[in-house]
């Protein structure tokens, strides 16, 4: 049987934004504030932040890193439903965007339990990589930052994540330039060999989802 996949016309996008996801009130703040920068293409959407919270939930994580912040709704929409045991490194450069996820973590009553790191990510996880007990120790890792790090942010990933621990990497659909040979920009390119790494890669167990603009989830192998 060939293969099929939907086709997502306007209608079904209005019907999965209004009936394929809960957003919390604190989410939905953030959404809105977010929602008037220039830069708010840059935001996971609800159903995506969803979906992430659901997996963190359902294999109960403890010790969660997110590389690339934004605005904080992803880690919002992660860490809402955990226990309050659950605790979140969260890495970005940018001190702007972050003070506006500081503040709506704070309102959620998240403050406590997201650390925020300010620098580039890559001096960031070096420094992580020599902490002692920080190796093989994250259950939930989350990549969504620039694209050209991104090989340099995953190999970080795979050493600081346990086995049997999980890796996301957003963005590898790169809304259809991934499969356009057209396109041959750094950034498209950069997501082309990533999904090649990690379809390659022995270490973990890999599969490519098409959620909002495609998520690897990448299982560290026992």
């Amino acid at each position: 049987m060939a293969h099929k996949a939907l086709v997502f016309d306007d209608r079904l996008i209005d019907y999965l934004e209004k009936f394929g996801h809960r957003e919390s009130p604190a989410l939905r703040a953030l959404r809105e504030e977010t929602a008037e920068l220039p830069e708010a293409v840059m935001q996971i959407t609800p159903e995506q932040g969803q979906f992430m919270g659901f997996l963190a939930k359902l294999m109960g994580a403890k010790k969660l890193l997110e590389i690339g912040v934004f605005t904080g709704y992803s880690a919002l929409a992660v860490m809402e439903g955990l226990p309050a045991e659950s605790r979140m490194l969260a890495l970005d450069i940018s001190e702007t965007y972050t003070r506006v996820a500081a503040r709506h973590w704070h309102s959620a009553g998240l403050q406590d339990r997201i650390e925020l790191r300010i620098g580039p990510a890559t001096h960031s996880l070096a420094t992580l990589l020599n902490e002692k007990g920080q190796r093989e120790s994250f259950d939930f890792i989350f990549i969504d930052a620039d694209k050209a790090n991104y090989p340099a942010y995953y190999e970080a990933a795979v050493r600081l994540c346990r086995p049997g621990g999980l890796i996301l990497i957003d963005n590898l659909l790169w809304s259809g330039k991934v499969a356009d040979a057209s396109q041959v920009d750094p950034d498209t390119e950069t997501l082309r060999a990533m999904t090649l790494t990690l379809r390659s890669d022995s270490r973990i167990d890999f599969s490519l989802i098409a959620v909002a603009d495609g998520i690897g989830l990448a299982r560290r192998k026992t």
